[in-house]
């Protein structure tokens, strides 16, 4: 089992544990909510451009809200088994469904009190810095300044480049991947001048 099927399988098992009407780190979604959002991604391929194009986006809604009505655990059986065999995505599961079942795992972990960044073993780790090395440039690409990403470990990867006093933002891949997905329950430390890592932090982050 991959790790993106590893965390499909932890993101309904935590789902079941908290219930549909829990609160995630995804806007005003329940987890109700982000199990309909997975499903329509995943089996409606007609509606999921409303993901990325905003005239899409009402049918997009109409379609998660009907899914958003089947028993909740109808909707956690078809986030569990994932892709159909016709979905285009189900060839690329593991690499195109990693970040986001990873990242929406931690919306429902994370929006909890008390919560700890879970330790990942190694190999998790590097597969995830895989991801953020991908997406880290979609992530970061409005920030004015130079945007730099740095493991414990030593890695380091420029995601923007240009002039202006540099930021890095240091942690774990997991903590820097989510980071790069719009959350801010993160982990992570800053270096750079004030203004320009208040620039960083502020960004509109989303892909």
């Amino acid at each position: 089992m991959n790790l993106a099927q590893r965390e499909r399988r932890a993101l309904v098992e935590t789902m079941n544990e908290t219930g549909p009407d829990a609160p995630t780190l995804c806007g005003e979604w329940t987890v109700r909510d982000l199990a309909a959002h997975l499903v329509v991604r995943e089996r409606r391929p007609d509606a999921a451009p409303g993901i990325m194009l905003r005239p899409f986006a009402g049918y997009l809604q109409r379609r998660q809200d009907k899914a958003a009505q089947k028993p909740f655990g109808e909707l956690l059986e078809l986030v569990r088994t994932g892709p159909p065999w016709w979905s285009p995505l189900r060839p690329v599961d593991a690499f195109a469904n990693l970040g986001e079942m990873f990242v929406h795992h931690e919306d429902v972990r994370r929006a909890r009190p008390g919560w700890e960044p879970r330790e990942l073993p190694v190999e998790d780790q590097q597969r995830l810095w895989s991801v953020l090395r991908r997406m880290g440039k979609m992530a970061y690409r409005k920030s004015p300044v130079p945007v730099e990403l740095s493991t414990p470990a030593g890695e380091r990867v420029r995601v923007v480049d240009g002039t202006g006093p540099v930021v890095t933002l240091t942690g774990t891949p997991a903590e820097l991947l989510l980071h790069a997905f719009g959350r801010d329950q993160v982990r992570i430390d800053t270096s750079g001048e004030p203004e320009a890592v208040r620039q960083v932090l502020e960004l509109d982050r989303s892909i």
